[in-house]
């Protein structure tokens, strides 16, 4: 059928290039309406003359329309053929492009696993080798074993074991790769990971330079803690050696070497025998043998120091025993105790020197007063010399108790530090011969701090520094930690502590009263050689007895008015126990009379004694603060905790930090406030507790420091503070303004327990 074009005729006229009006528009479009209907008539006419002629079947036109219709089909396949092959063309092309694209990515891998610095090797889902990398084949380059492709991860497994090639290292719960040695020292790391189709992935990495830092670290970790040792060591005032099983020194502190005029490090390797002279030896050898034995051996020993004076020398040898008892060295610990046992003379001299003195003293008043009768004008001259001399004395007397009330603080700051230290170190990972050493080390200084301590309660009771604090309480909060604490102290020294509890509310200082209740107690364990302590109550009327009975060597009836005396001591049990200073009963005496409390002691010479310290009853009494027991939870809270340390003190700053840090605390340690402020960011850094000591540089206290400190800050920060100063004004005022407050030396378990206490309920610090 022939088409028919619908576009304008040649002749027609185009449509001007401006704009037409409205008539010709209406013009316009008659005119093609009118081609337009005889366009259609035209159209007709053919379509009528086209179906007539199909009819007739020999038509020439029709064969020749049949024709066209043929070769129309026959075009409209050969297109089709065309494009079906142009199809197939360019699919094979896609095909050889991504074949191509294959091999090279496999190319790439390969290059890629070869690129790595570990070895490589890749299992199917079947657990067979699909690739691997030369450097996992060259493990078995210097063996028989061939690693090829389809083998099984269990083949190359038990090749790796039975060959010899790999040497697998054991691993803790914690490690999460495998570890082989290799035959020529290198160390491999292993890591295994599945792929998405179920094989798995094997790499090989080279450890070996991370295994030596390691090494080398942990060997510089012990040489540092060795050298930190030694220099503690070097600055305790005592001689410290080791001697090992064969009587050879492996350390030396420098008080040591010195004394005995050595070089620096030149004893060690030495034997005894060699390091001294014989007759030096022969006198140390029966001890020396006791203590390879397994004793423990105390003991005074006289020398000559290297200015040819004799000198008063305690040696403690104390064995070094394996788990399975064997002793394999002697640990030596040496005090000079000539200054103490020349103060003990003159104590005692002093006091032979005072009676002889007040003796002379009341012959001369007999003899001032019968003049005094006779002559009225001497008398008073005599009678004004009198009062200026008691003046004089009692000033002396007094300015003697109170300088040494002033100093107890400078007294206990070094050995605060060094307690620091030493609990610090206890804490750590030591070998166990250090932490041996360390042990005894804190436990002289233990005994040093019990010494001062005592000399410092009598100054502050004789200066009247110490108020009574009377308050009503349990007794049961008093008398239970102390049958605890004692408990353990008894036996240690083979006795058993017996404790009847009691339930009853009493009125009076419950510190001061501990300190009369612990004396009593170690002096009764101080002077029983076997059997035990009592240590219960007994309700009189409307008072109460407290009681310490014990089965000791008992006093004799004419010295018992004596045992309140100061500088009197009993007879002691064993050769190296130590008799102190013969002040506890002194002092028991003095508080009995600041709390108005009696004293009563009954004894029996070789049978035991009884001393008994009567209390108030009360009616009632506030209910027991929380304990501060330590316990996981709570110790958590000191790790990563944010502490600044206020004192005046460069060593203690140092041990605090060195303790602190052992408990996980993040710390941050200044001698002022104006190096504290520098380190800080001005007091606005984030931080969760404050350690101040009250007494600082320039007539400055810990209490003035933390408020100023708190004022400059959005939330007021917790604090604690430390003194030396146990007067009940200064409990008062800390009490009052919130803080925690502890006294020198300060225990570091009851400053864990301090500082955890105020971690749980301090408030959360703003950023």
């Amino acid at each position: 059928m022939a088409c028919i074009s619908t576009r304008p005729s040649p002749g027609s006229p185009l449509p001007a290039t401006g704009h037409p009006s409205a008539a010709e528009l209406q013009a316009e479009v008659a005119r093609l309406q009118h081609e337009n209907r005889k366009l259609q008539r035209i159209n007709t006419a053919l379509i009528e003359r086209v179906e007539s002629g199909v009819t007739r079947g020999n038509d020439p036109y029709a064969a020749f329309q049949h024709s066209v219709v043929l070769a129309e089909q026959v075009r409209e396949r050969t297109d089709a053929l065309n494009q079906a092959m142009a199809e197939l063309k360019a699919g094979n092309h896609l095909l050889s492009e991504a074949r191509l694209r294959a091999e090279t990515a496999h190319q790439h891998l390969i290059d890629a696993i070869e690129s790595i610095s570990d070895a490589f090797v890749l299992f199917d889902q079947n657990q067979r080798i699909v690739l691997c990398n030369s450097r996992f084949k060259a493990f078995w380059a210097n063996s028989r074993v061939r690693i090829i492709a389809g083998m099984r991860l269990a083949e190359v497994k038990q090749l790796m074991t039975a060959s010899g090639v790999f040497t697998e290292e054991p691993r803790g719960p914690a490690d999460e790769h495998l570890l082989y040695r290799l035959q020529n020292g290198r160390w491999l790391q292993v890591s295994e990971r599945p792929t998405c189709e179920g094989g798995r992935v094997f790499l090989f990495t080279d450890i070996t330079e991370v295994k030596l830092s390691e090494t080398l670290r942990r060997e510089q970790a012990v040489a540092q803690k060795s050298q930190l040792i030694r220099l503690i060591t070097d600055h305790v005032p005592a001689l410290i050696a080791y001697l090992n099983a064969d009587l050879v020194y492996e350390f030396t502190n420098k008080v040591y070497e010195e004394w005995y005029c050595w070089p620096r490090g030149v004893m060690l390797g030495q034997s005894l025998r060699e390091a001294h002279s014989e007759s030096h030896y022969q006198r140390l050898e029966a001890y020396v043998a006791r203590a390879l034995a397994g004793e423990s051996v105390t003991f005074e020993f006289a020398e000559n120091n290297i200015n040819g004076q004799e000198r008063y020398m305690l040696r403690s040898y104390v064995p070094n025993r394996l788990a399975n008892g064997e002793v394999v060295g002697i640990f030596v610990l040496i005090r000079d105790i000539t200054e103490r046992r020349k103060s003990a003379e003159a104590l005692h001299q002093a006091y032979q020197n005072l009676e002889q003195r007040v003796r002379e003293r009341t012959a001369e008043l007999t003899s001032l007063n019968d003049q005094l009768l006779r002559e009225i004008d001497e008398r008073s001259r005599a009678e004004s010399r009198l009062r200026e001399a008691k003046r004089e004395a009692e000033q002396a007397n007094l300015s003697k108790t109170k300088f040494l009330a002033a100093v107890s603080h400078d007294l206990l700051q070094p050995l605060n530090a060094a307690r620091l230290f030493t609990s610090a170190l206890l804490e750590r990972r030591e070998p166990h011969q250090s932490v041996q050493l360390v042990r005894n080390v804190s436990n002289s200084l233990e005994d040093v701090e019990n010494l001062l301590g005592t000399l410092v309660d009598i100054s502050k009771l004789d200066a009247g520094v110490i108020k009574a604090d009377i308050a009503p309480f349990a007794l049961s909060e008093l008398m239970d930690n102390l049958a605890a604490e004692y408990a353990q102290v008894a036996r240690s020294e083979g006795l058993e502590l017996h404790f009847v509890g009691c339930s009853a509310l009493v009125h009076s200082d419950i510190q001061l009263l501990a300190r009369i209740l612990r004396n009593l107690l170690s002096n009764a364990i101080r002077y029983t050689r076997s059997g035990r302590v009592v240590l219960g109550c007994r309700r009189q009327r409307r008072g109460l007895w407290i009681e310490v009975w014990d089965s000791g060597i008992g006093i004799a009836e004419e010295r018992l008015d004596e045992m309140f005396q100061e500088f009197k001591r009993g007879d002691v049990q064993r050769p190296d126990q130590d008799r102190g200073l013969g002040l506890g009963l002194a002092i028991v005496e003095k508080i009995a009379g600041i709390l108005g409390h009696r004293i009563r002691v009954r004894s029996w010479l070789g049978k035991g004694s009884v001393f008994a310290v009567e209390v108030p009853l009360s009616a009632t009494a506030p209910k027991a603060p929380p304990s501060l027991a330590i316990s996981e939870p709570m110790l958590e809270r000191l790790r990563g905790a944010r502490v600044w340390v206020l004192d005046n003190d460069a060593a203690i700053c140092a041990g605090m930090r060195t303790l602190l840090e052992g408990w996980g605390c993040r710390v941050v340690t200044a001698l002022s406030e104006e190096d504290l402020a520098r380190q800080v960011d001005n007091y606005h850094a984030e931080a969760d507790l404050l350690i101040a000591d009250y007494h600082l540089d320039n007539d400055c206290n810990g209490v003035d420091a933390v408020a100023r400190i708190s004022a400059r800050r959005a939330v007021p920060i917790p604090a604690l503070m430390i003194t030396a100063n146990y007067s009940n004004e200064l409990k008062q005022q800390i009490r009052e303004r919130g803080h925690t407050l502890m006294h020198k030396p300060v225990r570091p378990m009851k400053l864990k327990a301090a500082m955890s206490h105020l971690l749980a309920n301090s408030p959360v610090q703003p950023l």
